[in-house]
């Protein structure tokens, strides 16, 4: 149990890790990104950077997430599923902010991309194993 736990934990830690580390970086080399981020008025494709920057840290989120416990798909749904329930109340409250679009897509993508990330790591994981028993085979 505690090592699903921790798998939990990691792949939430790592999701805010890569959103801070890439969205510096968007802010440190786009200035006029940096120039509108306090006030929320992203223009489209910096929505839309805002929304990869999502799919990177999810997908990583779901690859740590598995990486730690591999067997379970439950426990690889959980850090987009806390995500999604965390990141609710703030789109409620960041409504008018944005585009309806963006709200949908980056909240219906948590559960799915975290999966997502888990499977890499699961077919990662058995083609290593295959690619193992191929070399034993032929000894």
């Amino acid at each position: 149990m505690s090592k699903k736990i921790l798998a939990v934990v990691a792949g939430l830690v790592v999701w805010v890790i890569v959103v801070m580390a890439i969205g510096q970086m968007m802010r440190s080399s786009w200035p006029a990104y940096a120039s509108v981020a306090t006030a929320m008025t992203f223009t489209v494709p910096m929505l839309v950077a805002r929304l990869s920057i999502s799919v990177v840290a999810t997908l990583a989120a779901g690859l740590v997430t598995a990486s730690i416990a591999p067997r379970s798909t439950l426990v690889s749904l959980m850090p987009g599923a806390l995500l999604l329930v965390a990141f609710i109340p703030e789109h409620v409250n960041l409504w008018d902010k944005f585009p309806v679009w963006y709200h949908f897509t980056f909240l219906v993508s948590l559960v799915p991309l975290t999966y997502v990330g888990g499977t890499i790591w699961s077919r990662q994981r058995g083609n290593r194993a295959m690619h193992v028993a191929g070399e034993m085979k032929a000894v």
